[in-house]
């Protein structure tokens, strides 16, 4: 059983990823565009970077702004040792969810291939800055064309809009290691756990979420030791679904860290 802090009391959002329509039977659901289910709106959220040993990393704001039907949602971690991990997610929500552009940079000690990564969704054009070993900088632009379902930046987002029948879907997100490639999501739903808020007993659902690198690199990733960990996302649904904590990687090759809401206090 884990705790929540009853204190933390923002809307319903974190980063952002996925979303489908309610099926009126368990199925899968193919890779599409996710229905709006829950529209997002203005947030300002308090998050935590910890190891799963329970050592805070870093401290973290969420900052979310709708205007229309356009969305831009920032993610800022601030690491004890100096280093930045900022994500700029630009998405519209009319009948289904759709990524336009995603801005990443991750620098410092944290981040052994410091990285900032431009993602326009509409164009297709995914451009990565990068620093090898020497000190010397890349800039490559790439054209793919991308689905109407790549899912970068949008995780808590989406699975938040997920139908209560759907056990499993699949997205497609662009993957930078440094190259820029399209892989799968693999979601599925886990079931319903425990968690608490003070003396309060509540259920949460557990996802999990797969990377399927897909071709030849997939089937000999997992050999090499290559294969991305599993990420798991836990969201309290209801009326107003709200994502509660994630275990996962922040980067390629990176340690599974866990990122939970957390609620400013006065000193």
């Amino acid at each position: 059983m884990f705790r929540a802090n009853a204190k933390c009391g923002w809307p319903a959002s974190v980063l952002a990823l996925f979303a489908c329509c309610v099926l009126l039977q368990p199925t899968s659901v193919p890779a599409e565009s996710v229905t709006v289910r829950y529209v997002e709106g203005l947030t300002h959220g308090f998050l935590a970077l910890r190891t799963l040993e329970g050592k805070t990393l870093a401290d973290g704001d969420l900052t979310q702004v709708a205007r229309g039907d356009r969305v831009t949602a920032r993610v800022v971690f601030h690491f004890k040792d100096g280093s930045v991990h900022d994500e700029t997610t630009v998405f519209s929500q009319g009948k289904t969810f759709r990524l336009l552009t995603e801005h990443l940079i991750q620098k410092g000690p944290s981040f052994e291939h410091p990285i900032d990564v431009l993602i326009d969704s509409p164009k297709g054009n995914v451009t990565v800055h990068t620093t090898d070993h020497d000190g010397e900088e890349k800039v490559e632009t790439e054209h793919i064309d991308l689905p109407p379902d790549v899912a970068n930046g949008l995780i808590f987002t989406l699975l938040k809009n997920l139908g209560s029948q759907t056990t499993e879907t699949k997205l497609a997100m662009v993957a930078t290691t440094p190259k820029a490639r399209l892989v799968k999501l693999a979601i599925t739903r886990q079931g319903a756990e425990p968690f608490s808020i003070g003396d309060t007993s509540r259920k949460v659902t557990h996802y999990v979420v797969k990377v399927e690198i897909g071709g030849a690199a997939g089937l000999v990733a997992p050999l090499l030791g290559k294969q991305p960990p599993d990420i798991h996302v836990w969201i309290l649904g209801g009326d107003a679904p709200v994502f509660v904590k994630s275990e996962g990687p922040l980067f390629y090759g990176g340690p599974v860290w866990r990122i939970e809401l957390v609620s400013p206090f006065c000193r």
